[in-house]
């Protein structure tokens, strides 16, 4: 009587010990002949796998869920508390919006508006022109101071780099800028002729 078959399908013959695959029948109605398997033969399919109850118990351990951990909470009843929860966080907005209004929070905005327009006011003022051209002299002074500096060393024979021989070429132009300030050479204003006659007879007043 053969006994059942294996993973592979083999049978064993109980009275001959003889190992084969029955013949069956294939899709299209032909038989499939018997396949005698030589003895100590055995295939894939009908080797254990041999399995170690530790390793197995080390990775089912996370499939039972934490020991001691409470449910996960309904779905439901945490959208209906993160709604309540934000109902209330808008209250209290509304609550802390009112006391603003009602304790004067309008003056905090009248000040800063008050503010901006004092700054754009000044920035629409015009600049006094005399102190632009007293600001422009003083930097054209001192870009001539340093030309000169550097032309005094040129001529004692000290080498100058090519950006500092440049400052030295410009020192007429600078000049020429001072003088449509009414600066001179030095930087001093240059004082006009009705103004000299009228000191010159402040001076001979007293006398």
């Amino acid at each position: 009587m053969p006994s059942q078959p294996s993973n592979a399908g083999i049978v064993t013959d109980e009275n001959s010990g003889q190992r084969q695959i029955p013949e069956s029948v294939r899709a299209d109605g032909s038989t499939r002949k018997a396949i005698k398997i030589r003895p100590g033969y055995r295939p894939p399919e009908d080797v254990e796998v041999y399995k170690n109850r530790t390793a197995e118990t080390f990775r089912s351990r996370h499939k039972g869920g934490v020991i001691g951990a409470e449910a996960a909470a309904d779905p439901a009843e945490s959208s209906a508390a993160a709604n309540k929860n934000a109902k209330r966080r808008e209250a209290r907005k509304k609550a802390k919006a009112a006391e603003t209004t009602e304790n004067g929070g309008g003056g905090e905005g009248e000040v800063t508006t008050t503010t901006t327009t004092k700054k754009v006011e000044e920035a629409e003022e015009p600049a006094d022109p005399e102190v632009e051209r007293e600001k422009k002299a003083r930097n054209l002074k001192k870009k001539l101071k340093q030309a000169r500096d550097l032309q005094d060393k040129k001529d004692g024979g000290q080498p100058l780099l090519p950006e500092q021989i440049a400052k030295v070429i410009k020192i007429n132009e600078l000049v020429r800028e001072l003088a449509a300030l009414g600066f001179d050479s030095e930087g001093e204003p240059v004082k006009k002729e009705g103004e000299d006659n009228g000191e010159a007879k402040e001076e001979k007043a007293p006398a």
